[in-house]
């Protein structure tokens, strides 16, 4: 086990990576060694050694791992295009005999599909970029993917959403390493935030939900049909027209979340453009779009917007103001 003084790093990329999938977690690390002294050593690995392009087109230079080096922490970075994700067997395997003989792994966005190749997430809590969450889970049914996280820790294995949030899984890694205030201040160097609230669904419209199967996109429509309305797993079932429990094993494998999660985003998404007009009171547009009642919708704007409806409302208010007084 690698001590404080010999705190490696091993960043593993491969042809096509996403640059900022490594950039930033590269910032968070080195601004932790040379302003805050953790004792960091952050390399960029691949299996050969050598330039690695990115899929921007910067190559980066790489080393080779060697078994001779001690290492604490293995971060897999995410790239490449719809049909290779996930598919480079030789970075697989680098994965596969590196990852028992470090004491934590962790993957940037979807760096998740080569950790859910080589095993890795058998069995555990995982996330990726929203866009992929519902192919990690169809590909790796195993899998318990999470596709509102920022990053999720499940034992010794951390994931990450996309790009960015890549970040946010490192300012936690130096949290668990060397505390908050450690985090705190990469993360005002950094200029961003210490801890994001929300989660992916902020970002993402719907989580852009593309089922395979004809039944799980009846059930969806009937839903966004039937906002106002009850709807439980058996009635979006009946819509699908098979069982309450098919439908909830289908569900989850083809759009990586559960009924009542994605019923909750639908929603908050009716309620947000309601809610920013001003015109109706909070309860009223609550009852319309099938919360029933404004403490529901909190909860739900809570989780999915990281602030409460009147908050929202207030900020939507104030920024119609500035550009107003600015004509």
């Amino acid at each position: 086990m690698p001590s404080d003084v010999d705190r490696r790093i091993w960043v593993v990329v491969f042809p096509g990576f996403e640059l900022l999938d490594l950039s930033g977690p590269l910032c968070a690390f080195n601004l932790a060694s040379e302003t805050r002294r953790a004792p960091y050593r952050v390399e960029v690995i691949s299996v050969h050694g050598g330039p690695i392009v990115s899929g921007s087109g910067v190559p980066i230079h790489t080393l080779r791992a060697s078994r001779s080096k001690s290492v604490d922490t293995l971060l897999v970075v995410g790239g490449g295009d719809d049909s290779a994700i996930g598919a480079d067997t030789d970075t697989i395997s680098l994965i596969r005999k590196t990852a028992p003989r470090v004491r934590r792994v962790a993957s940037v966005c979807t760096g998740a599909f080569l950790l859910s190749a080589a095993g890795l997430l058998d069995g555990r809590s995982a996330t990726t970029h929203w866009r992929y969450a519902a192919l990690l889970q169809r590909r790796f049914p195993q899998v318990r993917v999470d596709a509102d996280k920022i990053f999720v820790r499940d034992g010794r294995v951390w994931t990450s959403a996309g790009i960015t949030s890549g970040i946010d899984l490192t300012l936690a890694l130096i949290e668990d390493d060397f505390g908050i205030e450690m985090s705190k201040a990469v993360a005002r160097d950094m200029v961003v935030y210490h801890r994001r609230s929300g989660g992916q669904s902020q970002f993402s419209a719907l989580l852009e939900l593309e089922p395979a199967s004809d039944r799980v996109r009846d059930a969806l429509n009937f839903a966004r049909e039937h906002l106002h309305e009850p709807l439980p797993v058996d009635r979006m079932a009946a819509a699908a027209r098979i069982s309450a429990r098919q439908f909830a094993r289908l569900f989850l494998k083809e759009t990586g979340d559960t009924p009542a999660r994605v019923v909750e985003r639908l929603r908050a998404e009716a309620a947000l453009p309601r809610i920013q007009e001003g015109m109706e009171p909070i309860e009223i547009v609550a009852r319309k779009v099938g919360f029933g009642d404004k403490d529901r919708m909190r909860r739900a704007f809570l989780r999915i917007y990281g602030q409460p409806p009147r908050a929202l409302r207030r900020a939507t208010a104030a920024s119609k103001s500035r550009a107003y007084g600015s004509l």
